[in-house]
């Protein structure tokens, strides 16, 4: 069956994918990273500890395809399944455009249902479906990272693969539907409600995990692309990882890292990494503290809608993260009375660590995670007294993820005009990062060598 050309049209408008049908107006800062040819990823210092959690392969050093042609002659995933395209084509209503949750680098994304009328042994079951576009920033190599990576890896806060399609020119994969859509898409929300403090919490900590599984495996596994938008979540909001194309084997033996030509997004990626082009385990516990920064200030990495000095918010944040008053003023003012200022100086000191210069002054994602764990715990115990109807500051009356969100007069009027000339932290023109304010001065050092991946 025959691509619908109508679908054509649609294949350049957005960057960003969430698979939420409330993201079909996903705007210019939602633009998921471009990814090239020829891109791996990296990864290194010290193993962190396993997680408890079923592997579908035993060793993610088995035989693996090394291209289409081999993965259609054996795929060797038995818990993912093949689907045909004309399968697709029904479980999506033949590509609906109403069906569309989103579009990225990688193609669009439609929301879908497969049930008995499509496979007689499926029960119900609503499916996010990402087509390859053939005129893309991906190929073939990313889409078959993805099937590679979560065809062998099973984790609670990792998204699941259920299939994938590789039909002729036809390149989709199948996942399971995540109601909530993105993290990108309710934190930077600029009406309705905004996430609590103890849902910002427990997403840090999901998502904390999944790179620590990523880092404990048998051979590590660097996820090169955290951010916000990456970040997906099930209808209880709890976070998964998704997009596995830019992900890449860690070292192995006496390698102290991965050499790789540098692919990530302005404002998340290592500044290490973009100088060197040595990629580690550590390059993405600097991408997880700068989420997790952007989860207490309620902030965006990069915001040329700010004052010139905050348009990148690590530069501007981090030397106030370990000075306690200073670190209280300038948290989310939405989160006001859910949080007690121990803990959240914790936090932010955690994001201190995370996001060193020096990659071995970076915790492991092991540590991360117990001390997130310790975080929730402390939280729950040190909550502040419940008032008459007995509803905690720490949540809504309803167990509402968010609460409404309270509108600060002064930072609307913050305005400045973008910083002449580039940061002396600003990657150079070549960098194949992708940046989604080219206007704005940007957090990475200048990338002086790009090795190509091997």
């Amino acid at each position: 069956m025959k691509c619908n050309t109508s679908r054509s049209g649609l294949r350049s408008r957005l960057m960003g994918i969430c698979y939420s049908i409330d993201d079909k107006q996903v705007s210019q800062e939602q633009r998921q990273f471009s990814s090239k040819k020829g891109q791996d990823l990296d990864q290194s210092a010290g193993k962190s500890r396993r997680d408890s959690f079923d592997v579908k392969s035993s060793s993610n050093t088995q035989l693996v395809p090394k291209n289409v042609t081999d993965l259609r002659q054996n795929s060797g995933f038995s818990n993912v399944d093949i689907f045909t395209y004309e399968e697709m084509t029904l479980a999506t209503k033949h590509f609906r455009p109403d069906f569309i949750l989103g579009e990225g680098g990688f193609g669009i994304v439609y929301k879908g249902v497969i049930d008995k009328s499509i496979r007689p042994d499926y029960e119900t079951i609503v499916v996010a479906i990402k087509e390859l576009n053939p005129d893309g920033l991906q190929g073939d190599r990313e889409w078959l990272a993805e099937v590679n990576y979560l065809g062998q890896l099973s984790h609670p806060n990792l998204v699941k693969l259920i299939g994938y399609c590789c039909e002729d020119e036809h390149r989709l994969l199948v996942y399971e539907y995540m109601a909530s859509g993105s993290l990108e898409k309710h934190l930077f929300r600029r009406v309705g409600c905004t996430l609590t403090w103890s849902k910002r919490m427990k997403i840090a900590l999901d998502a904390a995990k999944g790179l620590a599984f990523l880092h404990g495996a048998e051979r590590s596994i660097i996820y090169r692309d955290f951010k916000t938008s990456n970040i997906l979540l099930d209808g209880d909001f709890n976070a998964k990882l998704s997009d596995f194309g830019l992900a890449k084997d860690g070292p192995m033996g006496d390698q102290t890292h991965v050499s790789t030509r540098v692919m990530g997004t302005y404002g998340y990626a290592a500044p290490e990494y973009v100088m060197t082009g040595h990629l580690t385990a550590r390059s993405d516990v600097y991408g997880f503290g700068v989420v997790l920064l952007e989860l207490l200030l309620g902030r965006r990495a990069l915001d040329k809608g700010r004052p010139s000095r905050e348009h990148n918010m690590v530069e501007w944040a981090r030397p106030l993260l370990n000075h306690n008053k200073k670190v209280l003023k300038i948290l989310d003012p939405r989160m006001e009375g859910q949080y007690s200022a121990k803990i959240a100086m914790k936090v932010a000191n955690l994001a201190y660590q995370c996001l060193s210069q020096n990659p071995k002054g970076r915790p492991l994602m092991s540590q991360v995670v117990e001390l997130l764990e310790g975080v929730q715990s402390k939280d729950e115990n040190e909550m502040l007294q419940s008032n008459d109807k007995g509803v905690t500051l720490y949540e809504d009356r309803g167990h509402s993820p968010c609460t409404p969100q309270k509108r600060n007069p002064s930072s609307s009027n913050e305005r400045s005009k973008p910083a002449n000339g580039r940061s002396n932290s600003e990657p150079s023109p070549e960098s194949d990062l992708y940046n989604p304010y080219p206007n704005v001065a940007v957090s990475s050092l200048e990338s002086n060598e790009k090795l190509a991946s091997t």
